[in-house]
């Protein structure tokens, strides 16, 4: 957070909070560890509960009924415990001031009846080149066939259109790069494609090298973020917004947990809509494998909070 006593996240560096973690263990085959830590809690809780009225209600039990209420008891706290596991697959918060809702679900983000977030590398490729520019299960891979018909040629054409008053930072020679376009757009350039009502906001939050592995850091990713905000802010018309969890694929932001990825994401929309109103509706929408080691209820409570406490 910036110095001073403004309360403001400082446009380009993101909090502290959010550098890189250790990687998170593997998913095991039964549940997630959030999963099982919350079942073994609150299966708990409901015994000592329990154990705590049985010390009352014992004695007035028949003795030829006591292992039917044992029974029923552990069955019910084995119950409560699977019932507060269950996982979660959609947070929703209301935002009063500025007044919008965020909301974080699992689906596919191109069915959102909204304009549509797309990361991209500097490069902004449109061709996968068999997978080695562009993973084909990418949602940039997903964007040409799905909102071009594969015409890679009309893609293109927006995208020289969109990008046309900015100015590439450097250009490659096709010796070193003999795949994919040549110019470099700066980190945060945002691409803003197709018409209303649902247009296509892409936007460059890393690098491709002349290998074609794409990088990004944690501060590529805020500016990014900025850049998208003002987009938004621009040419959205505060309508329904949906973005994917840009960065949890092949951008190398693995080393950041995706639950730190979503605060991430929403702490910087919210701390910029508290300086002007970027759209009334976020839907941050997670491929069901993504779900995988994101807490829901922890996600929701951090909502909360941010609804809550208006200078965060």
């Amino acid at each position: 957070m910036s110095s001073g006593d403004s309360g403001r996240l400082d446009p380009v560096r993101p909090p502290d909070v959010f550098r890189p973690r250790p990687r998170p263990r593997p998913r095991l085959p039964l549940g997630t560890r959030r999963a099982r830590q919350v079942f073994a809690r609150d299966t708990m809780v409901a015994f000592g509960g329990l154990s705590a009225v049985s010390q009352v209600v014992g004695p007035f039990v028949p003795y030829n009924a006591s292992g039917a209420v044992v029974g029923l008891s552990v069955g019910a706290c084995l119950g409560w415990g699977l019932l507060r596991s269950r996982p979660a697959s959609r947070v929703r918060q209301v935002f009063r001031r500025p007044d919008m809702t965020v909301v974080v679900e699992t689906g596919d983000v191109f069915d959102q009846p909204a304009h549509l977030v797309v990361g991209f590398c500097d490069t902004f490729d449109t061709l996968s080149a068999g997978g080695r520019v562009i993973n084909g299960d990418s949602v940039q891979a997903q964007l040409l066939d799905r909102r071009y018909d594969g015409e890679a040629a009309r893609l293109d054409a927006e995208l020289d259109a969109a990008l046309a008053a900015v100015r590439p930072v450097a250009r490659e020679e096709r010796a070193d790069r003999p795949l994919g376009k040549l110019d470099r757009y700066p980190v945060g350039t945002v691409a803003v494609l197709g018409t209303r009502p649902r247009l296509v906001f892409g936007v460059a939050y890393s690098r491709i090298g002349n290998d074609y592995v794409a990088s990004s850091g944690v501060e590529d990713l805020w500016r990014g973020l900025g850049g998208l905000w003002d987009a938004l802010r621009v040419h959205a018309q505060l309508e329904r917004v949906a973005m994917p969890l840009v960065g949890s694929g092949l951008a190398r932001l693995g080393h950041l947990d995706r639950d730190s990825l979503l605060r991430l994401i929403l702490m910087s929309f919210v701390a910029r809509s508290r300086e002007a109103a970027i759209c009334r509706e976020l839907h941050l929408v997670l491929r069901p494998e993504e779900l995988d080691g994101v807490d829901m209820r922890e996600l929701a409570a951090f909502l909360a909070a941010l609804a809550a406490n208006p200078s965060r």
